[in-house]
């Protein structure tokens, strides 16, 4: 059955509410003209260009031949739950036991989770702009409303403990942010998140969802500070990350939390009548990714940065491009609003996602608008590219917004 106004009715409420993930409806647009013989180079999904290392794929292989081809534990294997145990006191000193541990299909997945678990009808969560276009979404799902923060451009996209503090009122249920930030790459640091932490400490029945995926792309000399290993936050922080980004293992889809006791069996219960257990093979891997060499992850980070330097570097010779510099993670995120209002003379730019799609067309480039991240003077470019691609694709940029007047 072909879908129609009708047909589309039919589909629940929940449904028909929801956006559609911009990320993911730049990037089917451009495998569209990609498939139509175009030269696309595609910068708007957020997904490493680096191999999955060859010691991981090798516990992968080995977990196959011996014959890990059942179904898993719904919080996961003892032996990757103790991993990351492990690993959040090795790296975020987050003092958590396997039973603190819950594994699932992805960070998204896990963020999911704690949402539906935490979050009552009507009730708030705080969202610290610019954030991942998920976030919004599912609050929605959970049918909790969402209570937009917006970090300036002037202050690295960051928000403030006086903007937090106004921002909690008595419905608030959970403050939620990433750090190292997608779409921005800006980085709250040991002295920021403890002033923001102090904020939340003072409102007792409020959670914070730390989102840390981008963890280990981090370009700053002082490093990563989790807001979970503050003493009096402890039990109220629930920590997400997973190995996508930083392991290159985006299709293994895998992610975890470490929550207080109570938080992580309320996850497990959900989950194990949702999707139960994550992929066997994808649980095997990680552990050895968790407990293995880090030389492969550090490596990419180096190349990381080195975009960065490279991109930021282009983007400011762009007129009109107001750029930060990022601090982790692997984005640019320039302010484009210079060019709204102005026209090539067929098409009229009035917002990014115009500018966005304008690109697209004219040039082939996929970006993705900042309006889906809470921002909507920017536009998010993907740096997970070769140099050669990024220096293309933004010289494409800059020749096309030459048009705009």
């Amino acid at each position: 059955m072909t879908a129609t106004n009708e047909t589309v009715s039919l589909l629940a409420e929940r449904i028909n509410a929801l956006e559609e993930s911009s990320t993911l409806g730049m990037t089917k647009k451009a495998r569209e003209l990609a498939a139509q013989g175009h030269k696309v180079i595609s910068l708007s999904v957020g997904e490493p260009d680096f191999k999955t290392p060859k010691h991981i794929c090798d516990a992968a292989k080995k977990a196959i031949d011996d014959g890990f081809h059942g179904y898993s534990p719904v919080a996961g294997f003892p032996d990757l739950r103790q991993a990351i145990a492990n690993k959040f006191k090795r790296e975020n000193n987050i003092d958590w036991k396997p039973e603190n541990v819950v594994v699932s299909t992805g960070a998204k997945h896990s963020l999911a989770n704690v949402i539906q678990v935490l979050v009552n009808p009507g009730e708030e969560v705080v969202i610290l702009a610019p954030y991942w276009v998920s976030y919004s979404e599912m609050v929605k799902l959970a049918e909790g409303r969402s209570v937009v923060v917006e970090g300036s451009f002037e202050n690295d996209f960051k928000v403030t403990p006086a903007q937090l503090e106004e921002a909690i009122t008595g419905r608030t249920r959970i403050v939620m942010f990433a750090s190292p930030n997608n779409p921005t790459g800006s980085i709250y640091n040991e002295a920021e998140l403890r002033a923001l932490g102090a904020v939340i400490a003072q409102h007792e029945d409020v959670f914070v969802l730390a989102d840390e995926i981008y963890e280990h792309i981090n370009f700053t000399t002082e490093g990563h500070f989790s807001m979970g290993s503050i003493p009096e936050l402890k039990d109220r922080v629930i920590t997400v990350n997973g190995m996508a980004k930083g392991f290159a293992m985006t299709g293994w889809r895998l992610g975890y939390i470490g929550a207080t006791k109570w938080i992580a069996d309320g996850v497990e219960k959900l989950q194990g009548q949702v999707t139960s257990g994550t992929n066997s093979i994808a649980q095997k891997a990680a552990v050895a990714a968790l407990n293995g060499p880090m030389e492969p992850t550090q490596e990419m980070n180096a190349a990381y940065a080195r975009r960065r330097d490279l991109v930021v570097g282009l983007l400011r010779d762009i007129p009109g491009f107001k750029v930060n510099v990022p601090q982790g993670a692997f984005y640019a995120f320039p302010d484009v609003s210079y060019y709204f209002g102005k026209t090539d003379g067929t098409t009229f730019i009035s917002n990014s996602d115009d500018l966005a799609l304008w690109l697209l067309n004219e040039v082939y480039v996929a970006t993705v608008a900042g309006s889906g991240f809470g921002a909507p003077n920017c536009l998010r470019i993907s740096t997970a590219a070769s140099d050669e691609a990024l220096v293309e694709a933004i010289g494409r940029i800059k020749t096309a917004v030459a048009k705009l007047n």
